[in-house]
């Protein structure tokens, strides 16, 4: 908008530019063009700068350096077990190993999981066994969420899928072996996410990040992680299981070396002591524990079925590691601590 200036001499009119307007009108596109085109043209710090003034240095994972360092090694060879499958055999780590790393490397308190779907895809009867006798066989499909949190960052969310398969006479028996076996199985899946502690090293066929390295032939029970276990074996042996050992792995203590011998340290004989108190932590479990743990040791330790009791197969410290670890995997390991700090005993 212009304004006419008044003629002094009857000349005619000129014009002025009019005081700017509080309100602007809006770009043009071909000013918005221009505007593009000098930002192209400009050096590429400034650049950056103007186009992501988001971007930030990358933050910190919230792991400590020893859980890095866990997670980042190799997968101890020791812990793989293999099985027949179709023409040949196949690696996997077991549940409860999975379970023993997680505890070791995030710490008791420093991980969940939980089951978020479970559906019975198969329920058919089929003969078991050399005798063919009738029985049958289920199949579930589970799908677990591992949750992990460290150092005061937002929680790490992992998911995996997985499939249980039950074979038994009994219909019960055969739905609870495949509800476990699936929800177990996509447990695995969920934290093998997290590295080759938790079998990602299985997945390369070359197993490139599988080695079997010196000092750890204790597996899950190495003190490689944020916490390391407090029932660290004492020089004479490994420290019996008992409730108040259970409840005091998530209490950090100094960690006493293992002694030099010629054997596997996983294959040293227990000294009768030790024995007397796994035999006493056995029988205070209640029933329903102490069969599964019964069957899974049998299965574990290749057990045969004639054997009437697993009491006089605990022997070494193998088989008193695979036990703690078992008790500490299962919630009702809390019922024992409650018992001990009440002081009340089972009847």
């Amino acid at each position: 908008m212009t304004i006419a200036a008044p003629p002094s001499n009857g000349a005619s009119t000129t014009s002025r530019p009019s005081a700017p307007r509080s309100i602007q009108r809006p770009t043009s596109a071909l000013e918005l063009i221009r505007t593009a085109d000098r930002a192209e043209g400009a050096p590429p710090a400034a650049h950056e700068s103007a186009a992501t003034p988001h971007a930030l240095p990358a933050q910190p994972s919230g792991f400590s350096p020893e859980q890095l360092a866990a997670l980042a090694a190799p997968l101890d060879r020791a812990n793989v077990r293999q099985r027949d499958q179709g023409r040949g055999k196949v690696a996997y780590l077991e549940g409860w190993q999975v379970i023993a790393e997680a505890n070791r490397i995030f710490g008791f308190d420093g991980w969940q999981r939980q089951t978020i779907a479970v559906r019975c895809v198969s329920q058919a009867e089929r003969p078991i066994g050399r005798d063919q006798k009738p029985g049958w066989g289920v199949t579930y499909t589970a799908r677990v969420r591992v949750t992990v949190t460290a150092g005061g960052r937002p929680p790490l969310i992992r998911e995996g899928s997985g499939a249980g398969h039950g074979i038994d006479m009994d219909l019960g028996q055969a739905h609870e072996s495949a509800l476990k076996e699936a929800e177990t199985d996509a447990m695995k899946r969920a934290l093998m996410t997290f590295g080759n502690p938790f079998g990602l090293a299985l997945y390369d066929k070359q197993q490139r990040q599988v080695s079997t390295a010196p000092g750890r032939a204790d597996g899950p029970q190495q003190s490689a992680g944020q916490r390391p276990p407090a029932s660290q074996p004492a020089p004479g042996g490994p420290a019996p299981i008992t409730a108040a050992s259970v409840q005091g792995r998530t209490q950090a203590t100094a960690s006493t070396p293992l002694p030099s011998a010629p054997t596997e340290a996983s294959q040293v004989a227990l000294d009768a002591e030790t024995i007397q108190h796994i035999h006493s932590t056995l029988r205070a479990l209640p029933r329903p524990l102490l069969e599964s743990l019964t069957r899974a040791f049998r299965k574990r330790f290749q057990v045969p079925d004639t054997a009437v009791t697993i009491a006089d197969r605990i022997s070494q410290k193998s088989h008193h590691d695979w036990i703690e670890a078992f008790l500490v995997s299962h919630h009702e390991v809390r019922l024992l601590n409650m018992e001990q700090e009440t002081g009340c005993e089972k009847p």
